[in-house]
């Protein structure tokens, strides 16, 4: 895929400077906060709220794991492309939906905040829908992002969201933690709430993207063309054994990354005795700009070594990140320790970004961009999803320790497949190359 992509951008040359300042970079900062604001507050955020209100450390990180939500957002993403809601369609399709899910995240964190964890039941209920509300954002989004600009550009705009997302991370995760330690927790909730109203005015002035695509005319139809088509076009392609070869390394290779995102990683940080200020400085802020620097270098790699390759090595070393937690369980308090651990994990972790990125997008038919793409994000992250769920038992009977070292040792099944789809990947690698040197030079 990035020599597919690398080729057709360097005969063209586009003008960085056009490409970051076109009206649509500066929709997707605001687009991209929209959606990175409730991650961190159904997940990570949530569960020192919950620690707080004295929840045990297993349903921690069961309700924590509202945010399998998004590892389900393709089940129903065929509405967003075949349904325009009643009352917003005024807006457009994608930012009608936007709009919809925005007023849904704002009232889910509002309620959240007025029911609190004293009535257990139904806070859940309101965590659910803010997940799912903000789930429903991430799906109108990339297809906003896909439809408002062409092919050359998408790259300004996917640097200009990250952006937007990790400055909602820095807000959802360390101002959050901080705010937490002066003023009560349902207040910090409505200030999140508060702070979607940024994005949702930037919807509001946004341009819909051009181009009206005819409705299905029955829900048996738009299922057909939105799920079972994508599908069938990927066995297709690949044949039945590349293709379930392929699906399963889609499943296995970010179980390390993703077990720790959940509710865990919050109780172990207060039981290594650090305060939320230090928590949220080091881990929410210092560690988010060491990501985007991971990000840029495993972008660098990208383009210096391919998609697989890249893959290779960096899942092998993240997976293997996660036992720097064994040192910080050595040295408890130490904030020289937590920042060294924070740095090596959070460092890798952004370089695994760009070549999953273009390793999915190298996978995908450009007839069924936007399903294949939410599809295939969705599967990625869903085996370590269910493991989140389960790691307050899992931390509960084998230790923090324990838990770390068996999140390392997941991800040898998926360095087994990458060995074994080695050949067939690199072949498709070569084949799309010579085909973008072929498209260049016509």
């Amino acid at each position: 895929m990035s020599g597919a992509s690398g080729a057709p951008g360097a005969a063209r040359k586009p003008s960085l400077w056009r490409a970051f300042a076109q009206p649509a970079a500066g929709t997707m900062l605001f687009f991209g906060f929209s959606s990175g604001l409730p991650f961190l507050l159904v997940a990570g955020t949530l569960a020192y709220w919950l620690k707080e209100s004295h929840i045990v450390l297993a349903e921690i990180t069961m309700i924590a794991s509202a945010g399998m939500a998004y590892a389900f957002k393709f089940v129903w993403a065929p509405l967003l492309d075949h349904w325009k809601l009643p009352l917003f369609w005024r807006l457009g399709r994608r930012r009608g939906w936007l709009l919809c899910a925005q007023l849904g995240v704002i009232a889910g964190l509002l309620a959240m905040a007025w029911l609190t964890p004293a009535r257990l039941d139904a806070f859940i209920v309101a965590t659910l829908a803010v997940a799912f509300f903000g789930a429903t954002q991430d799906i109108a989004v990339d297809a906003y992002r896909i439809e408002i600009a062409p092919v050359e550009a998408q790259g300004a705009l996917v640097a200009v969201y990250s952006l937007g997302y990790r400055l909602a991370l820095i807000v959802a995760g360390a101002l959050a933690l901080i705010a937490a330690d002066h003023v009560p927790w349902p207040r910090v909730y409505v200030l999140m709430a508060a702070a979607m109203a940024v994005p949702l005015l930037a919807n509001l002035i946004a341009r819909e993207p051009d181009g009206e695509r005819a409705p299905a005319p029955t829900w048996r139809a738009a299922m057909r063309a939105g799920v079972v088509d994508p599908f069938a076009d990927f066995f297709r392609r690949y044949g039945w054994k590349l293709a379930l070869a392929v699906l399963a390394f889609i499943l296995l290779f970010k179980i390390p990354e993703q077990a720790t995102v959940g509710g865990v990683m919050s109780p172990f940080y207060l039981a290594m005795q650090f305060t939320k200020t230090q928590i949220g400085a080091i881990t929410k802020v210092y560690g988010v700009w060491i990501g985007i620097l991971g990000t840029f270098v495993g972008g660098a790699a990208v383009a210096r070594f391919g998609a697989w390759r890249t893959l290779g090595v960096t899942l092998i070393l993240t997976g293997c990140c996660n036992l720097l937690y064994l040192w910080l369980i050595v040295h408890p308090g130490n904030l020289l320790v937590l920042t060294a651990v924070i740095s090596g994990e959070n460092f890798m972790l952004g370089v695994l970004g760009p070549p999953t990125v273009a390793f999915l997008s190298s996978l995908v038919n450009r007839e069924h961009t936007a399903t294949q793409y939410a599809l295939l994000s969705s599967l990625v992250n869903l085996p370590g999803k269910f493991l989140g769920f389960f790691a307050g038992g899992i931390a509960t009977a084998f230790g923090y320790g324990g838990f770390f070292i068996i999140t390392t040792l997941a991800v040898l099944p998926a360095a087994v497949l990458f060995v074994a789809l080695w050949p067939w990947m690199r072949r498709l690698e070569v084949a799309a190359q010579e085909l973008a040197d072929q498209e260049g030079a016509g």
